[in-house]
C-alpha cells in the first residue's frame, strides 16, 4: 500500500459504504471501523462453524455494533469479501468433527420422528379396529378417523356393520365441532334430527355420561324416540329403553334421556340434575332463551375425560327465531367459532337441503318446499333467517323506517316509554317529535335484564345527561304494583330518582293499531315513525315479532316484545303538543292529564 494511504483503508467502489467502513478524509478511500470489523469477523466464524444461522448472526452483529445488517448482506460479505473467490475457507479438524456430529444428530432426530409417526398411526389403526369390533367400547368411527388408517385397515372395516354414516359437509362438521354451544340450522331436510340423535353417543361408552334430548312438545318428542329405537340398539347391543322415564340405559352405564319443555316453568323439573350433553331439536320453538340459559347451568360431569356440550338445531322462523338469531347467527360469520358474552364458545353451522343426498336426489322434497308460501319457502328451502313467518308488521321496511342519527333540535319535544322486567329485559325508548311534519323519531334505547328499580333509574339518568331538559315518560303499569315487599315499587323508585313518569295506557289492540298507523308512509313520502339505526333491538322486534296464533289482532306475547311494548306505551300515552310555543305558554294543559294523578306529572 502507498505510504500516503493508512493501513486497512480501501478504495471506494460504489455509493454504498460496506459494513465495517466509513468515509475518510482521503478522497476515493474508506476508513475501516475496527470494532465493527472485529465483531463481523467473530460472527462470520460462528456462521461458518454452523454455530449461528445467517439471520441470527446478523441480529447479534447489529445489536453489538448499533449498525444494521441483513442476513442477505452478511451472506454476500462472506461469499465475496471475507472468503476470496478462488479460495476455500479452511475449517479446522475440530470444526469438521462438530459439523459431522451435527449432521448425524439431525438424521437421528428425523429418524425418531418417522418412528413416532409410524407408532402413532399403528396405535390409531388398532383403536379404530377395536371400536368397530368390540362391544365394550364406543363403536362409533368418524370419517376423520377412517382417513388416518391404512387401506388394509379400511378393508377390515368393510366387514363391520355401519349403523350411521354422516353426510359430508355440515352434518359431519356438526358432529365434529369442538365448541361448547353449537347451532346446526337452516333449510328443512338437512339431516338435523339424525345428527341430534347421534351426537350424544360420542360418550356412550362412558359410565358417567348423561345426555338430555329435548323437544317443545310430547308428540314431537315421540318422533325422536321412534328414531332412537331404530338406531341405538344396533349401535350399542344391550341398550335398554325405559318407556315411563323416557330413558335409554347403555351397557356402560351411560344414559340418554328424552324430555320436553312446553313452557318456561317446565325447566325446573331438571333442577338438581347434572348432564354432560344437552341438546334441543328445533330450538326456535322456545319463545325465550330463559330455559336454554337455565339448562346450561345443569351442564357438568365428574369424569375429566368427558367434555360437556350444548347442541341445538333449528329452521328459521318460529316464536324464538329472534333470540336464536341474536345468540348464534348475528355475532359472527357462519362456520366460524366465536366467544359469547357468557364466555361460551359458539358456532353456527348452516345446512341446506342439498347437503342431504337422501332427500335431494329425486327432487320431490325440494319441489314440495318450492310450493310453500314465499316466507316459508325462503325459510325452509333457502334457510333464510332474515324473513319472519307471520310477522305482525309487514309494512316495516328498514330502508324507509330506519335512519342514521342526526343532531336533534333543542326545542323539539322529547318523551320516553319504559317496559320493566327483571328476569327478562327492561327496555326504555327515547323519542322526539319532528315539529315540521309530526314524525316521531326514536333516537335512543336501553335494553338490559337483571335491573332493579334503583339501578334502572340510575342508568336512565346517566343516559339523559346530554338531553337539554328532563324527559317526561310513561311506565308499564305492572311496575307500580307491589309484590309483597314493604319497600318502594319500581315506579316509585324511578320517580324518586327524579324521573317524571305516569302509568302507561296498555290497551294492546289499540296500541298495535296505532303502530300500524305510525308505520304507514304518508303523502309526503315519510312515515310517522322513524328509528335511529343505533336502536337495534327495536328494529329487530318490529321486523320479526309474530302475530298471536289465538288472536290475530295482537302480537305473540311469548316472543321477544320488550322494545315493542315500550314503543306501544309511548305512542298510546305520551303527551302531545301543537307547537313549542304552546309548551312554553302552558296551553292545552288538559292534554297532560295523567292516568294516575298520584305519581308523575
Amino acid at each position: 500500500m502507498s505510504d500516503n494511504i493508512p493501513e486497512g483503508y480501501i478504495k471506494k467502489k460504489s455509493v454504498t459504504i460496506p459494513f465495517g467502513y466509513k468515509l475518510s478524509n482521503i478522497q476515493g478511500y474508506l476508513e475501516p471501523i475496527k470494532h465493527e470489523l472485529k465483531v463481523l469477523k467473530k460472527y462470520i466464524d460462528s456462521v461458518v462453524n454452523e454455530e449461528y444461522s445467517l439471520r441470527k448472526a446478523a441480529e447479534l452483529i447489529a445489536e453489538e455494533t448499533g449498525r444494521k445488517i441483513t442476513h442477505v448482506g452478511l451472506s454476500k460479505i462472506i461469499k465475496n469479501t471475507y472468503i476470496p473467490p478462488n479460495n476455500k475457507y479452511q475449517y479446522s479438524k475440530e470444526t469438521k468433527r462438530k459439523q459431522k456430529l451435527a449432521r448425524e444428530q439431525k438424521e437421528l432426530i428425523k429418524a425418531k420422528k418417522k418412528i413416532a409417526y409410524k407408532e402413532s398411526k399403528l396405535k390409531t389403526e388398532q383403536e379404530v379396529i377395536k371400536k368397530a369390533t368390540e362391544k365394550t367400547t364406543s363403536n362409533i368411527v368418524t370419517d376423520e378417523e377412517l382417513k388416518q388408517v391404512a387401506p388394509s385397515v379400511q378393508e377390515i372395516l368393510k366387514d363391520s356393520k355401519v349403523i350411521f354414516h354422516p353426510n359430508e359437509g355440515p352434518q359431519t362438521d356438526f358432529l365434529a365441532a369442538s365448541e361448547k354451544d353449537v347451532l346446526y340450522g337452516g333449510a328443512a331436510g338437512g339431516g338435523k334430527s339424525y345428527a341430534m340423535l347421534v351426537d350424544p353417543l360420542r360418550y356412550a361408552h362412558k359410565k358417567a355420561h348423561r345426555a338430555l334430548i329435548l323437544r317443545r312438545s310430547m308428540p314431537e318428542l315421540r318422533e325422536m324416540i321412534d328414531k332412537s329405537r331404530e338406531l341405538y340398539p344396533q349401535a350399542f347391543p344391550g341398550a335398554k329403553f325405559k318407556e315411563v322415564e323416557k330413558l335409554w340405559n347403555f351397557p356402560s352405564g351411560a344414559k340418554v334421556e328424552f324430555g320436553f319443555l312446553e313452557r318456561d316453568a317446565d325447566v325446573y323439573r331438571y333442577q338438581g340434575q347434572a348432564y354432560s350433553w344437552i341438546g334441543f331439536d328445533e330450538i326456535t320453538h322456545l319463545p325465550t332463551e330463559f330455559s336454554w340459559n337455565y339448562l346450561a347451568s345443569r351442564l357438568r360431569t365428574t369424569d375429566p375425560e368427558i367434555q360437556t356440550y350444548l347442541r341445538c338445531t333449528a329452521n328459521p322462523g318460529g316464536v324464538g327465531s329472534t333470540w336464536v338469531k341474536r345468540r348464534y347467527i348475528e355475532p359472527n360469520e357462519h362456520n366460524k367459532s366465536f366467544q359469547g358474552t357468557d364466555g361460551l364458545t359458539r358456532k353456527f353451522i348452516p345446512a341446506k337441503l342439498a347437503d342431504n343426498p337422501y332427500l335431494s336426489e329425486d327432487g320431490v322434497y325440494e319441489q314440495m318446499l318450492k310450493s310453500l308460501p314465499a316466507t316459508q319457502r325462503q325459510q325452509l328451502l333457502e334457510g333464510n333467517w332474515d324473513v319472519a313467518e307471520g310477522a305482525a308488521f309487514t309494512e316495516f321496511d328498514p330502508l324507509v323506517h330506519v335512519i342514521p342519527p342526526f343532531a336533534l333540535p333543542v326545542h323539539w319535544e322529547r318523551v320516553k316509554g319504559i317496559d320493566y322486567g327483571y328476569a327478562s329485559e327492561s327496555c326504555c325508548l327515547w323519542g322526539i317529535m319532528d315539529i315540521n311534519d309530526n314524525t316521531l323519531i326514536i333516537y335512543r334505547e336501553l335494553y338490559k335484564k337483571g335491573l332493579t328499580g334503583e339501578e334502572l333509574g340510575t342508568i336512565i339518568t346517566d343516559m339523559e345527561t346530554e338531553d337539554p331538559f328532563s324527559v317526561n315518560g310513561v311506565l308499564d303499569t305492572a311496575a307500580w304494583a307491589r309484590t309483597g315487599t314493604t319497600g318502594p315499587t319500581v315506579g316509585e323508585s324511578l320517580v324518586r330518582a327524579g324521573h317524571k313518569l305516569r302509568r302507561a295506557d296498555k290497551n294492546r289492540i289499540q296500541g298495535k293499531i296505532q303502530i300500524h298507523e305510525y308505520l304507514k308512509v304518508r303523502e309526503n313520502g315519510r312515515p310517522k315513525l322513524q328509528i335511529f339505526n343505533t336502536c337495534p333491538n327495536l328494529i329487530r322486534e318490529l321486523q320479526s315479532i309474530p302475530l298471536s296464533k289465538t288472536n290475530p289482532e295482537d302480537v305473540d306475547t311469548h316472543a321477544s316484545d320488550h322494545a315493542y311494548d315500550a314503543l306501544r306505551y309511548m305512542i298510546m300515552s305520551r303527551p302531545r303538543m301543537e307547537s313549542p310555543l304552546e309548551r312554553i305558554r302552558g296551553l292545552k294543559r288538559e292534554m297532560y292529564r295523567p292516568v294516575d294523578s298520584t305519581f308523575g306529572y
